[in-house]
């Protein structure tokens, strides 16, 4: 018997919609096939359990120390203790101020995404919204999107429309890393030898093309191929779709997602600078993205630990010394705990954190885990 597609609610009034029919009617109301209880009822029951969670969290935990465990002893510790000493104070506070500017890019992404899907929030309730999540982000596994996710809910937007918003921000966030990384390619393999590396970063970025290509695509698909596709990934499709294919600001959307990272890269050549690293801008372009994606899987706490790694071997490509690479990381993670404290100055002063607590944060980070999110 032939799979069929998940109908929408119009097929109960006798009107049958083809596959592709319901994606282009669907196309800016992402939640709409997911009411279907077919959907939904695939993955309703496999939201983690509180000591699976809290066993993932110590897991991450373990990651981040471990790592950084590692990287200390084989550093010389004075050596490393000086290059922070040692920064230069200018380079320090310039290097915040960028990582405190990209809160208002990262916002202006937000803001168009939640435009698309026809959310009308103030630029400045979600600039709010965005630096308090910062703080959370420091002080909470995954606590910053449950943050924002309840904050959303308080200003009256949708489930489906505020978890859509997150899952499309992440996603367009890899997507323009992406391209990054593919425009420093030709200048990163004459700095890679070891062509097993070369090949998995190769791999990635054919995976992540591929992957775009195929959810851009999805509609157009036949009707039967279409069914087979697991319903997480047809939801996942139908969240990300809205605001990369809306007519308006789509190139202002992507150029902001571009610069987002750009601002890393020039923050960490900046503390490049301060620390007296030899650090290139070319350098800085082609190997920090690199760090950025490797940090951005999740499995430490903050990318602590991994974001250390990465950086100590990605700089190293460039002739950077170990101590130099991980002094500029440990500053890079400061520098960002230093705008996630002024977040927190932000949340002592909101008048939703009277009515907030730590339980509603993991409640609905436990929700957004579920495959319901209409």
């Amino acid at each position: 018997m032939a799979a069929t597609l998940p109908r929408s609610n119009a097929t109960s009034h006798g009107l049958a919609h083809s596959p592709r029919s319901i994606w282009r009617d669907n196309r800016f109301r992402p939640h709409s096939l997911l009411d279907d209880p077919a959907v939904n009822d695939r993955g309703r029951n496999q939201t983690m359990k509180p000591p699976a969670k809290a066993l993932v969290t110590l897991v991450k935990f373990a990651v981040s120390i471990g790592i950084l465990v590692l990287l200390l002893r084989s550093q010389d510790l004075s050596s490393l203790k000086a290059d922070l000493l040692a920064v230069n104070l200018n380079m320090l506070a310039l290097a915040v101020l960028l990582l405190f500017a990209q809160t208002f890019v990262l916002c202006h992404r937000w803001i168009l995404i939640l435009r698309a899907m026809s959310v009308p929030l103030g630029w400045l309730a979600g600039w709010r919204i965005l630096i308090i999540s910062t703080f959370f982000n420091q002080v909470l596994p995954a606590g910053g999107d449950a943050v924002r996710i309840w904050m959303l809910r308080r200003n009256g937007v949708q489930w489906s429309q505020t978890i859509g918003s997150i899952v499309a921000d992440r996603f367009l966030a890899l997507l323009a890393l992406g391209l990054i990384v593919l425009a420093g390619i030709p200048f990163l393999l004459p700095r890679v030898h070891d062509n097993s590396l070369l090949f998995a970063i190769v791999t990635v970025l054919a995976a992540a093309c591929l992957g775009a290509i195929a959810m851009a695509t999805l509609d157009r698909w036949p009707p039967r191929l279409i069914a087979a596709v697991p319903a997480r990934i047809v939801q996942f499709a139908m969240l990300v779709r809205a605001p990369l294919l809306a007519a308006g600001g789509r190139t202002m959307l992507i150029v902001s997602a571009i610069v987002v990272h750009l601002i890393t890269v020039a923050t960490c050549y900046v503390l490049a600078i301060g620390l007296e690293a030899p650090l290139s801008a070319l350098d800085a372009f082609v190997l920090v993205p690199l760090v950025i994606l490797s940090s951005a899987v999740p499995i430490s706490i903050g990318g602590w630990g991994v974001r250390e790694g990465a950086m100590v071997a990605a700089l190293g490509l460039a002739g950077i010394a170990s101590d130099k690479a991980l002094a500029i990381s440990v500053l890079l993670g400061l520098g960002g705990l230093i705008v996630g404290l002024f977040g927190g100055l932000v949340w002592l002063f909101a008048p939703e954190r009277t009515s907030f607590s730590p339980d509603q944060a993991r409640a609905i980070a436990e929700r957004t885990d579920a495959a319901p999110v209409a």
